[in-house]
């Protein structure tokens, strides 16, 4: 089966077009509003506004299934009354519209007593799942070995940006795509020290790493981050190749290789000097 993958242009999204047409969101951290208001900050509920961005994804894309790779809610390890409120109401919305896949991130701590009960809502392990040969996982864990028989692999949880910074030390952050390849020798030198086989594959899956849907989330500056910055151990132990990753912001524009992008000065972290005292 021909898998094509499509993010979409200027959002945090992306569209697997193959045996169906499915659209893919991480990070939504909704009840996230909750978290600043504990530490002092009012913001308003964005929900109703998210979902209006994603119920126009649907019409634009023709979807008929959602993907949600991890971290739907924010707090934790407690359930904060926002999310009691906002997650059931957001999945029954959505699942007017499309079937839901959903695949726990280390947020999503009790999503489980939060999930309707609706047949068109289904949830994974958190170590991934493959859906019509794209396997899926939120990435801060380990994924299950049968992901790497998966034509595609899509993960998250690391939010990924390029920082840039000017001579007089301003920096701007944008959110990036990543796409990459799996290092297999690490993985399985991984997994053998575990006791697991790693599945034999004649394909090598590309790697793509979705930025956060959440404008509030902030994130990883992957050009400036060495492989201990990154999260999840498929990241910080080399798993994942990120060092050979292509670099693409929202809007299409090739960046480079991320180790071509790091020796740029404008992408260097730059130390801040301090005044000396008159």
């Amino acid at each position: 089966m021909t898998i094509d993958i499509e993010p979409l242009l200027d959002e945090p999204a992306l569209l697997v077009k193959g045996q169906s047409r499915t659209l893919v969101l991480s990070d939504l951290h909704i009840g996230i509003e909750w978290d600043l208001y504990k530490s002092g900050f009012l913001v308003p509920s964005g929900l109703e506004r998210r979902l209006k961005k994603i119920e126009g994804y649907i019409e634009q894309t023709k979807s008929e299934r959602i993907v949600l790779l991890g971290d739907i809610k924010h707090n934790v390890p407690q359930i904060s009354w926002q999310e009691r409120d906002e997650i059931p109401m957001f999945l029954e919305r959505l699942a007017i519209h499309a079937e839901i896949d959903i695949f726990p991130g280390n947020h999503d701590g009790g999503i489980e007593f939060l999930l309707p009960k609706n047949k068109s809502i289904h949830l994974h392990p958190s170590r991934g799942d493959i859906i019509e040969e794209v396997g899926y996982f939120h990435g801060h864990t380990w994924p299950d070995p049968k992901l790497i028989t998966a034509q595609h692999l899509i993960v998250a949880h690391n939010h990924p940006t390029l920082r840039i910074t000017d001579s007089l030390g301003y920096s701007t952050s944008e959110q990036v795509w990543v796409k990459t390849k799996l290092n297999h020798e690490k993985l399985k030198n991984h997994f053998e020290k575990i006791g697991v086989e790693m599945p034999e594959s004649d394909t090598q899956p590309d790697v793509v790493v979705i930025p956060a849907f959440n404008e509030l989330c902030g994130g990883v500056a992957f050009n400036e981050a060495i492989l201990d910055d990154l999260l999840g151990p498929a990241f910080s132990s080399g798993s994942i190749d990120v060092s050979n990753a292509d670099i693409y912001l929202l809007d299409g524009m090739y960046m480079g290789k991320l180790k071509n992008i790091k020796k740029l000065s404008i992408t260097k972290k730059r130390k801040v000097k301090r005044r000396r005292g008159r």
